[in-house]
């Protein structure tokens, strides 16, 4: 098939690219290279897939260029493009949110309703729950989002469903919960904790540390994107999670063990947008999609710190991002 791609420079993006080229597909794949982080991280990611003579690269603006050219002969869409990160959406950014999750993904399907798509897979976030009324989650709980990034996702999830609803655009939603492991964006937690545990630098987390999420390895998110691509369902949504509870504790804890030596933490007020727990009821993907996590954290964690001690130890070294950490 021809597969589109959207955000394909990114974490998630350039390893399901990689994935689906492998798998012997062409692959579109579409980033505009957003300022978010330095854009060389994103020239790395897409080394590989540029690599391959089945991916063509188009350098393209959802939220503004022509996308008919771009659409006109794709089978299969990944919608993975967004702006990340919740404590970044507050204040005046948060235009740049609207622009990224809501109307670039209302342009995108307004491109593609009259196309005949397999499907259309929509990349959505737990954060779409906020602080949510159990645990495990699933998917009918009330969506309570306490982040304008959150409120995003959401939004663009729901134009995702009326697609399908209005037009018979054949689409699934993903909610990622927490996605890490090698590529993770220089802003998110993990990757800030392996770095700065590896050069002996002292490590900030937000609260108490007891707060929980349910980490998915990326290798899990992309099978559950390729299962959803082939799936016969349309026009639902499905949590996809690692599999249990994590706290942030227990993260620093496996990381001192792997690094080899004793880490240095100090502890500051939680963030607003925040939530203090997530875990995801995986049992409608399982059942619908033959979804099930392969990875835990000691495992994931181990991936993600041997391919940020090779960065840091290469001729290519990643910038420091400055900031805030996100979970998300």
């Amino acid at each position: 098939m021809r597969i589109l791609v959207t955000g394909c420079a990114g974490f998630i993006g350039s390893h399901l690219s990689e994935r689906l080229l492998g798998l012997g597909h062409d692959v579109v794949g579409v980033d505009c290279f957003t300022d978010y982080y330095d854009r060389s991280i994103k020239e790395s990611n897409l080394a590989p897939s540029r690599a391959q003579v089945n991916f063509e690269f188009i350098d393209c603006d959802l939220a503004v260029d022509d996308l008919s050219p771009i659409v006109a002969d794709v089978d299969l869409v990944y919608h993975q493009a967004a702006q990340p990160g919740v404590r970044a959406s507050w204040g005046t950014t948060f235009a740049s949110y609207a622009r990224c999750n809501i109307i670039a993904t209302q342009r995108l399907l307004e491109a593609l309703k009259e196309r005949p798509l397999t499907k259309f897979v929509y990349a959505s976030s737990s954060s779409i729950y906020g602080d949510a009324e159990g645990y495990p989650t699933s998917e009918d709980a009330l969506p309570r989002p306490v982040s304008p990034y959150g409120v995003t996702k959401l939004g663009a999830e729901q134009l995702v469903y009326l697609y399908w609803r209005n037009f018979g655009l054949p689409t699934v939603s993903l909610r990622y919960f927490t996605v890490y492991g090698p590529r993770q964006r220089p802003d998110m937690g993990f990757h800030r904790f392996i770095r700065r545990a590896l050069e002996g630098e002292l490590i900030t987390v937000f609260g108490d540390g007891e707060q929980t999420r349910d980490f998915t390895f990326v290798d899990d998110i992309v099978t559950a994107n390729v299962l959803a691509g082939t799936s016969d369902t349309s026009g639902e949504v499905f949590n996809i999670g690692g599999g249990s509870r994590v706290s942030v504790n227990r993260v620093l804890a496996v990381i001192e063990a792997l690094v080899e030596r004793p880490i240095q933490i100090t502890r500051i007020a939680e963030q607003k947008g925040d939530v203090r727990h997530t875990s995801a009821d995986i049992s409608r993907a399982s059942r619908k999609l033959g979804y099930q996590p392969t990875v835990d954290v000691e495992r994931g964690l181990a991936a993600e710190v041997a391919w940020l001690s090779g960065v840091l130890t290469g001729a290519d070294r990643q910038p420091v991002v400055s900031g805030v950490a996100s979970l998300v």
